[in-house]
Parts: structure tokens; sequence; C-alpha cells
């Protein structure tokens, strides 16, 4: 059994409005709510107010059920999981209409409550893939898993209980999901529980906050922070995650705000599970009690709290002592000609060309089997054309690689955590070849 929360009473567990919420004022509110809650779950949790999430997930762990996080919080994503996997209600801070009861969890005082305890292997929550790459798949999370990864968070990134944690990404994705609640949760630091999503809302609500502040965001916000100019309270980290980084962004972030910029590497299948600092160099650091075997074009991971090891989609290669590399995804490596590539290395490439915002890579579906076919190349870069593109690749790349065609766009097609969805970018390339 592990309790709820390893927080003493009286830390500070969020920051919601003028006054603080303690543990203690937070766990007689989890009790609170627990009690108006259905007999049955699981329970699809979709607040946006990040404590009434936290809250919600709490109130429904301490009565066994079982949480359905998706960051897809379209009415018809939550019809579908809902359907798909039994949710008996659902709990919201917002209005949708979905065929099953939808209870507002309100922040309502109660009397002092304790500190339930759970077991260690329940399944607390069921994750969602992204569906970037295809259709959202669902990874159950044992309670153990997620208190040890939190734990693990916490000491790898020196977060303190006055750390104040303020997050840009859904509470319901993944990654959201467990460093701005499971971390003031199981680890260290408070919460910040209101919306943030342009770069106005991350300075108010890194203002709101006492230091040290920890801001964890992804990519794609990390860039429109810096091109908005706009100036940011001192913060002692930042913390990136979703898509790969690029060493020039981590640069001008880190110059800018005067901070290290630090990358989680995980997958929904297994959490968060290494870091790195991105001007440190491309080896990734296990987090404590995190073990990866690595093999021919295979790894997996071993993760404090989950029954077996993890295979992942990605191959990695040693990088000396426990350190690792990432080589690409196993769907992403690519033959052409006979030589060998990885998509997201060739889309790296194309990113560090001067005046190249962003670049992605695609191969069509019959690049095996088709001589003909080639890779597609999606660039955001005013100011150039496919062909001055094409040329600036010339000598980086070898010739088989050269993208046929380049498509030329303002930005890429990305959902809310900076995701970037292939079905549309395949329909876009292939329909103008």
């Amino acid at each position: 059994m592990l309790p709820l929360t390893s927080r003493g009473p009286e830390e500070v567990i969020f920051h919601r409005g003028p006054v603080p919420v303690t543990v203690r004022q937070f766990l007689a509110e989890v009790a609170a709510l627990a009690a108006r809650l259905p007999d049955e779950g699981p329970v699809l949790n979709f607040c946006a107010d990040r404590y009434l999430a936290l809250l919600s997930f709490a109130a429904a762990l301490s009565r066994g059920h079982v949480t359905l996080l998706s960051a897809d919080r379209t009415p018809l994503r939550l019809a579908d999981i809902a359907r798909l996997h039994g949710a008996r209600y659902a709990l919201s801070d917002t209005e949708v209409a979905l065929p099953l009861p939808v209870l507002a969890p309100g922040a309502g005082a109660g009397a002092a409550a304790p500190n339930p305890a759970i077991p260690a292997a329940m399944v607390a929550a069921i994750a969602f893939t992204s569906g970037s790459t295809g259709e959202p798949r669902p990874h159950a999370k044992p309670w153990g898993a997620l208190v040890a990864g939190a734990r693990a968070a916490a000491e790898r990134f020196a977060v303190t209980p006055g750390t104040s944690i303020v997050g840009t990404v859904p509470a319901q994705h993944m990654y959201g999901f467990e460093t701005t609640l499971l971390l003031p949760l199981q680890g260290a630091g408070a919460g910040h529980a209101g919306a943030v999503f342009y770069p106005s809302d991350v300075a108010e609500a890194l203002a709101a906050v006492p230091a040290p502040r920890l801001l964890v965001t992804t990519p794609l916000q990390l860039r429109a922070l810096l091109g908005s100019g706009i100036a940011l309270p001192a913060v002692s980290a930042i913390i990136s995650a979703t898509a790969p980084l690029a060493d020039s962004l981590a640069a001008q972030a880190e110059a800018a705000f005067g901070a290290p910029v630090l990358e989680i590497y995980g997958a929904t299948e297994a959490g968060s599970v290494a870091s790195r600092r991105t001007l440190d160099g491309d080896a990734w650091s296990p987090y404590p009690g995190v073990a990866f075997a690595i093999g021919d074009n295979r790894a997996e991971v071993t993760v404090p709290g989950l029954p077996a090891p993890v295979p992942l989609s990605d191959v990695l290669e040693p990088a000396g002592g426990d350190r690792f590399r990432l080589v690409g995804r196993q769907g992403d490596m690519v033959k052409l000609a006979g030589k060998r590539a990885s998509l997201a290395g060739l889309g790296k490439i194309l990113s560090d060309v001067e005046g190249v915002r962003e670049a992605l890579f695609l191969a069509p579906e019959d690049l095996d089997h088709n001589p003909r076919a080639r890779l597609a190349a999606f660039v955001v870069a005013p100011g150039m054309s496919a062909a001055s593109v094409v040329a600036a690749l010339r000598g980086r790349v070898e010739p088989a690689f050269l993208p046929r065609p380049v498509v030329m766009l303002d930005e890429l097609p990305r959902d809310e955590v900076g995701k970037v969805r292939h079905k549309a970018l395949a329909g876009l390339a292939w329909r103008r070849s």
C-alpha cells in the first residue's frame, strides 16, 4: 500500500488563487468529493483547471476507480473513450454533452480527512497515446509505477517543497499528468492551477507563484515564447518534451531566460524514464531505478512499479555507462538506394539549415516496393522556396534522401501539445505531388 500523497500536512501542494492549498486542505476536499462519487468507475477526467483535475483523480483513486486520461478533449473523442472503456461517469469543470453523468468536482471545504492508502498494484489511470501516427492506444498505469516515477523525477530535477511548477501541457496528457499533477502529489513542489498556453499566460502564471519556479512546456510553446519577446520572471529550469528540441532553440532559450533547458524522454507505455540537458549533448540518463536493455534495433525499459519490461518503439544505442542515444523510431528508419536513415534525423539536419524554423520528413506508404517513391519534406521557412531548401540539403544528406516533394507551410499541423498529425501531412504531400 502507498499513501495518496507523500507530502506533509502543512506543505503547499498547489497555488490556486491568492491562498495556497495545503495538503491538509487538499485531503479534506478529496474526501468531500469522494463521498459524492458514484459507487463504480471508471471515470473520465477532463478538467481544464489543473487543481480540479488533481482533486478529481485523487477522489476517484480513493474510491478505487480508474481514471481515463485523454489529451484530446473534443466531445467526439471523449464519447468514444467513454463507450470503448466503460466509463460510468465523468468529472469536468466545463460543460460537454456526453452520454453519461458529468459531475462538477468543486473544491469545497470539508472536515479533516486521513491520507488514504492505495494498493501499489491497482491500475490508477489509463492513458492514451497521442494518435499522431495512428489510432490512440490505451496503457494501464499501476499506482506504484506512478508514485515511483514522480519521486524519481523530483530527485532528478531537484524539485524541493518550495518549488512552484507552472505547466503549459494539459493535465490529461501523460507528460503533463506526471509533471504537473503527480510531481506535487508524490514528489515535491506546488502546482499552478490556471490555464496556461499563450506567452502572456506563461508570464502571468510565473509572476503569480513564488520562486524557485519550474516551467514545464513543449518545443512549440518555447519557440512561441522566444518569438514573443516577452520577459519572464526568473525560472530555475525549463523542462521540455513531446517533440524533439533543436539545439539552437535550447541555446536561445537558455540565453533569453538564464536557466538550463532540460528534456524528458518517455513514452505513454512506460512514462517518463530519462532526461538530459539539451546543450550537454545527445546522451540521455535514465531516472533512478530505471534500467534500459538495448539490442539490435530493439530496446526495452524496466520501470519500478510496472510488472514487466516495456518494449519501446524507439531505436536506441548505448552511450557509455547506463546512458543511451536516441537513433529514431522503429517505423522511422527508411532505406533508399541501399542507404539507411532516420526520418527524425533528416528532419533535424534540415531544421539546422539557416532560415528554417521547423522541418519534418515523411515516407510514403509504398516506399518499400515502389522504386520511384521518394521522401517528402514539410518546411516552415519564411523567405525560402522549395528549390532553395533542396539546394541547402545537397551535401548534407545522401542524394537518395533529397525530398520530393518539398511542401512549404506557414506552420506544421499540430495538436494542442505540439504533436504533428502525420495523416494530415501525408494527404497534403502526395495530393500535391
